[in-house]
């Protein structure tokens, strides 16, 4: 899924997210595997809500997503950021995180905020994951977090959500596959546009529809993958704690791995 109107709304949206938890796990698994990390790239960096902080922390961030309007809120983030006196090193590129290139490897690749779920094959999975491979440095760290089986049958069991707001609403429906254990959202979101649009003193909604389909894949069938793709040190976690160990309740599964030294 690219996101397109939905990136002009999402940060309102998910002005919740935990992104500072993201941020304080991969620093905890960095320690744990003794890196201190020059380059990052962050794979489905979306609107820049981790990339930007990082670059803020000194890290050089290569911000990879393939949506390009998301890297355009992206961008406009690192130059306010730069405004003020910050100047993050961040270099945004629209790519494909199955089949991206950098000139140079990198010490560590991310990718938060489920975005492996929505890789729907597991062929898709595997060019990933040995993209991810190819694109560290020898010694350089994976981590990246996916929704679990679980997580998906708590959305289709609670759904439909509903937000409502003055400035935007939304109402979101969700249909689970249960053999592919493939869930499908659809959104339906009303953004208020400016009070000069407004008719008869009565404001006025932008509506935007939006599908998203994710899929959840076993967690020892993910590590097999890992395995696979050649990294070691494979550790997984669950729902944002580095010591926590997973089960088959866990919401967020974490996984972070290691490329061999050469």
């Amino acid at each position: 899924m690219s996101y397109r109107d939905f990136a002009y709304t999402y940060d309102r949206l998910m002005e919740d997210m935990p992104y500072e938890a993201w941020i304080s796990y991969a620093r905890q698994a960095w320690e744990s595997y003794g890196i201190r990390p020059e380059t990052v790239v962050d794979l489905g960096c979306g609107t820049g809500n981790i990339a930007v902080p990082l670059a803020k922390l000194g890290c050089k961030v290569v911000g990879i997503d393939l949506s390009d309007d998301m890297l355009a809120v992206a961008r406009h983030k690192a130059e306010e950021e730069a405004a003020i006196g910050a100047k993050p090193d961040i270099l945004w590129l629209q790519q494909d995180m199955r089949d991206w290139e950098l000139p140079e490897p990198a010490d560590t690749v991310i990718s938060f905020c489920d975005c492996f779920n929505y890789l729907l094959e597991e062929e898709e999975i595997i060019e990933a994951l040995e993209q991810a491979y190819r694109g560290l440095r020898s010694g350089g760290v994976l981590l990246f977090d996916v929704h679990s089986p679980a997580q998906f049958e708590e959305y289709a069991s609670l759904q439909p959500f509903v937000f409502d707001e003055e400035d935007v609403a939304y109402l979101w429906t969700c249909e689970l596959d249960e053999e592919r254990t493939e869930i499908e959202h659809a959104l339906t979101i009303f953004v208020r546009e400016d009070a000069s649009s407004a008719r008869g003193g009565e404001p006025l909604f932008r509506r935007i529809e939006e599908t998203h389909r994710q899929r959840a894949y076993d967690p020892r069938w993910l590590k097999e993958r890992l395995e696979a793709a050649g990294f070691e040190d494979i550790r997984i976690s669950a729902d944002f704690d580095w010591e926590a160990e997973f089960s088959p309740d866990s919401r967020r599964l974490f996984y972070a791995a290691r490329k061999p030294l050469s």
